[in-house]
């Protein structure tokens, strides 16, 4: 694969994920967690307008920077830490199943198969995408875990959205 159509495929990537945090955040009967997919959505919308900017500079002069991607959720390390602490300490939810919890795990296998995309194109493209999308990764592998994070509260290991196991604050 070329630099050029993994950026376009990843830019497909990001928009399916991108559609279905804003799906969530319009249906979820939950108003936390309609905020919490809204954060995710922003999120999403970020890397496609990175992408797309790469995009373009590489379609006029044939050379990719990898400029800073910021993202403003916690590393998969800080989420992963938070969510030890927490263990043991959880309540159960009192209700069975939301509509909540379906989104989350469509959400979950979306940030899979896109981390998983991205795993390739480090490990395939020459330096230049590699660098460009190592980070991509890591952010990506973040937002898995924090998905994960919810669904395990959901399902009964942990806290609803409305009690926050960790900050959607960067750090």
């Amino acid at each position: 694969m070329t630099l050029e159509e993994a950026i376009k495929t990843a830019i497909v990537y990001e928009k399916k994920v991108h559609g279905a945090y804003a799906g969530a955040a319009k249906q979820a009967t939950d108003p936390t967690a309609a905020k919490v997919f809204e954060v995710m959505a922003s999120e999403e919308q970020g890397h496609v307008a990175y992408l797309e900017s790469r995009l373009g500079e590489w379609q006029k002069t044939g050379q990719v920077v990898a400029e800073k991607l910021g993202t403003i959720l916690p590393s998969k390390e800080k989420v992963q830490a938070g969510v030890k602490k927490l263990k043991g300490t959880l309540k159960k939810p009192a209700s069975g199943a939301t509509p909540e919890l379906g989104f989350l795990q469509q959400a979950l296998i979306l940030e899979e198969e896109t981390s998983a995309f991205y795993r390739r194109m480090v490990a395939e493209l020459p330096p230049a995408g590699q660098q460009l999308f190592a980070r991509f990764l890591e952010i990506e592998e973040g937002h898995g875990v924090i998905v994960q994070a919810e669904i395990d509260s959901v399902t009964g290991a942990g806290f609803w959205f409305d009690v926050m196991e960790f900050s959607l604050e960067g750090g």
